[in-house]
């Protein structure tokens, strides 16, 4: 019955596994089509994006060997948060094929045609800004090494290859489909400094990731041997930055259902926080809830964490969120509405269309519709099946959040009681009594990586 129920094309009708392709016009604002000719074909279905992982990350003795003078006779920058994730990302191979923040070519290339310069699809820029003023202060110069540095200890190591400027307006314009100041996207770069370093990077000294998301976060290297071992060959990756409602629940079902796959991976992004939003703690250990308790079995679900700030640039950020899934082994991404959107900039499947109008990235895209609680169907409800529109009452994170925030008891229906009692425990531990980001929270919680101290050669 589950056999067949799996490979059931009714199911599939109702969630659409993307095939590559172009069926339907570029979303208004945006350039999603490459330039014709420029993109390189996927490696196979199962490799790293580029076709190899990328891991770059130094031993002690690479490190002498290679700066005999020391790490501590470089010039050196001390980065904030977003990029020292960004480092962490780049060296363990989240994002491959990258190997070092990007220079002018690569980075026109994503604006331009959302590829890199070699021709692979990669869709948002991965930069280190620095203003001209720091950058003459540190002398600073293609060929030489720059020491980065992460909580006054060393991080990485980049190569200069490049110093060069860019137009943050036609850059926003072109990743976010706006100039608005007030889409945060647009806002983070238009804060960037005017200047970009690009260059291979080193990871010189290895962050701990602190409790409660060390036993969440996993290298790609890591989570494809995890899958391994779990026998799983086809995996959905669902993205989230939520508490799972009801309707987040039954979308990893039906695209597990959908995909035919062996597992879903709940890849939770850690990283810049807005007020209001739910405090990382609550997300992750809420989703680990749901294994726990036996809504999913053992066996056909994990959840993780990415390093990531988030950047609001709906269908750009699903093809990137589809990329850097690939990279950790996942055969499927599934995707919702309004996927990694803000306000009202996009389209509410804005980020289901723009998979329409590209070649093979070598994993698939479970697209699925919307779901919600139907009183004339007793229970959680699909947009593709339930025929009571008139009834529906939405499960939007938003309202979920709203209802929390107002001390009322959700529905069984619409939150599970076991992830409210894990959101409220996060509260008092971790939130200083709130389940949301607040003020306090932003200045007082405890940093996710911290660096060990490092005698630095």
């Amino acid at each position: 019955m589950v056999a067949s129920l799996r490979r059931s094309r009714r199911w599939r009708a109702q969630y659409r596994v993307s095939r590559s392709g172009p069926r339907h016009a570029a979303h208004e604002g945006f350039e999603t089509v490459p330039h014709p000719g420029s993109v390189t074909a996927v490696d196979n279905s199962l490799s790293p994006h580029g076709g190899r992982l990328i891991e770059r990350i130094a031993t002690a003795q690479e490190i002498r060997a290679k700066w005999p003078r020391g790490l501590r006779a470089l010039p050196h920058l001390d980065v904030r948060d977003q990029l020292a994730y960004e480092c962490v990302n780049i060296a363990y191979g989240f994002f491959s094929p990258l190997t070092g923040f990007m220079g002018h070519a690569d980075v026109d290339a994503v604006v331009r045609h959302m590829t890199l310069a070699s021709g692979y699809i990669w869709s948002m820029p991965i930069v280190l800004d620095l203003s001209q003023a720091a950058v003459d202060r540190l002398g600073v110069k293609p060929g030489d090494a720059l020491l980065l540095t992460y909580q006054q200890q060393p991080l990485a190591v980049l190569e200069v290859e490049e110093i060069y400027a860019y137009d943050k307006t036609f850059l926003a314009q072109q990743i976010y489909g706006t100039t608005d100041p007030a889409h945060p996207g647009v806002a983070r770069t238009a804060a960037y400094a005017d200047r970009f370093l690009a260059g291979p990077l080193t990871l010189v000294n290895p962050p701990r990731i602190n409790p409660p998301f060390d036993r969440f976060w996993l290298t790609p290297r890591q989570m494809r041997q995890a899958f391994a071992q779990r026998d799983w060959a086809a995996v959905a990756a669902f993205q989230t930055r939520n508490v799972p409602h009801s309707g987040h629940e039954w979308m990893m079902k039906g695209a597990w259902l959908a995909a035919s796959a062996d597992g879903v991976l709940v890849n939770a992004v850690i990283g810049a926080k807005k007020l209001g939003d739910y405090i990382d703690e609550a997300i992750v250990l809420a989703h680990e809830r749901l294994r726990e308790d036996g809504f999913f079995r053992q066996d056909v679900h994990m959840t993780s964490t990415l390093l990531w700030d988030m950047r609001y640039a709906g269908p750009k950020e699903a093809v990137f969120h589809a990329l850097v899934r690939k990279n950790l082994g996942c055969t499927h991404h599934m995707f919702g509405r309004d996927h990694a959107g803000v306000g009202s900039y996009y389209d509410t499947y804005a980020a289901h269309r723009i998979f329409d109008n590209l070649p093979d990235l070598g994993i698939k895209s479970v697209l699925t519709l919307e779901w919600w609680y139907c009183p004339k169907c007793a229970g959680v409800a699909y947009e593709g099946l339930c025929g009571h529109q008139e009834h529906k009452q939405d499960l939007s994170g938003t309202l979920i959040r709203s209802i929390i925030q107002g001390g009322i008891e959700p529905a069984p229906l619409t939150l599970r009681a076991e992830v409210l009692q894990v959101v409220r425990a996060c509260a008092a531990t971790y939130g200083f009594g709130s389940p949301f980001v607040t003020e306090q929270y932003l200045r007082e919680r405890a940093p996710v990586l911290s660096m060990p101290a490092m005698d630095a050669p």
